[in-house]
């Protein structure tokens, strides 16, 4: 028999299964994250990328121990959740429908209501996890493998997109430029890591739609340059390792360039960026050097794609909460659908 539904929201459990992370977390209002756990598919790294049906298998066979052991971490049963959250869209079908069926099995079977999130919200958000975070309205750059946008914050849930990419994410291209390079899998810390040891200037690397008004992104051509050269010239370690560092540059100049007019377009002195590609130490440099105003970040574990992320966008969308037993994902689901919130009291 269901219990009674909580007249408010205060403990969100967060269940992330978008791609290839499996995770889960408990958050609380006016706690911040009780506890959390992190999964990271690597059997993908022989296919040289997400296979998709391999990683929904993952989820099957992780999600539900993690939610025990997340409940167990925290000194709590499942009589202290309050709402479910879950990552409803946009990611693979496949590994959005087992995270989606989990919570609303799970939330059902507890008596609780649950939360479909949008997985970019949950970036966008994360920095409000930080001990000082960033004061609204604020320019949000969204860097990963799968997305690369610029998006004007009001409020949460009061988002204007001001570019975005129009083929290969940043992360994306960091991926592809591992595997040209042969350096392992996931690509964007391996590229990272590679160019540790090489001369950024050696090679010429284009700065892609930076010598045109708008902020757009492209990397496509970018990818391109770097296989034509790998292929070209690659021939020792040095010079791969050459490669990788002007690659890298090449990329965190073109962000630092798209932020630093999306600032002047929006005379807005505050950046936030989220995602993936944000744990890049070059970028972060670049961004806290070469910017107008203060960048703000999510803490270096909740770059990538983590549990508390939802469960902190899912306690914002407290009042969206309903009956569970609902299964329905959104793949595709542009951030700009979202309908706005009034939020009375910071996270």
């Amino acid at each position: 028999m269901q219990s009674q539904f909580p007249t408010a929201v205060s403990t969100v459990l967060g269940i992330e299964t978008s791609c290839d992370e499996t995770a889960v977390a408990l958050y609380r209002h006016g706690q911040g994250i009780v506890t959390q756990a992190v999964h990271t598919q690597l059997d993908h790294a022989k296919y040289g990328g997400v296979v998709p049906e391999l990683a929904s298998r993952d989820h099957v066979r992780k999600l539900a121990p993690m939610i025990r052991q997340v409940l167990e971490e925290a000194g709590c049963g499942p009589a202290a959740v309050d709402a479910v959250a879950y990552t409803a869209g946009p990611g693979l079908a496949g590994a959005l429908l087992v995270g989606s069926a989990v919570a609303e099995g799970y939330a059902r079977g507890i008596g609780r209501p649950t939360i479909a999130v949008h997985h970019m919200e949950g970036h966008l958000l994360s920095p409000m996890l930080e001990p000082e975070p960033p004061e609204f309205p604020f320019v949000a750059l969204l860097v990963s493998g799968g997305h690369t946008m610029l998006i004007e914050v009001q409020a949460p849930g009061a988002y204007r997109l001001l570019g975005e990419t129009l083929d290969d994410a940043a992360g994306e291209a960091f991926d592809k430029t591992a595997r040209l390079l042969d350096v392992g899998y996931p690509g964007g810390p391996e590229v990272a890591r590679l160019a540790e040891q090489g001369d950024a200037g050696r090679f010429d690397f284009p700065r892609p739609m930076t010598d045109r008004p708008g902020l757009d992104f492209s990397f496509s051509g970018l990818k391109t340059h770097t296989r034509l050269l790998i292929e070209r010239e690659a021939d020792d370690a040095q010079t791969r390792a050459d490669i990788a560092a002007g690659f890298e540059r090449a990329v965190v100049d073109t962000l630092v360039i798209k932020c630093r007019r999306a600032l002047k377009q929006t005379r807005l002195d505050r950046l936030i960026v989220a995602g993936g590609v944000s744990a890049n130490r070059r970028l972060r440099a670049a961004l806290d050097t070469k910017l107008p105003g203060r960048v703000y970040y999510p803490p270096l574990a909740l770059c990538t794609d983590n549990g508390a992320m939802i469960a902190l966008a899912g306690w914002y969308r407290r009042a969206e909460a309903g009956r569970a037993g609902t299964i329905a994902v959104r793949p595709r689901w542009p951030l700009d659908e979202l309908p706005p919130l009034t939020v009375a009291e910071p996270a």
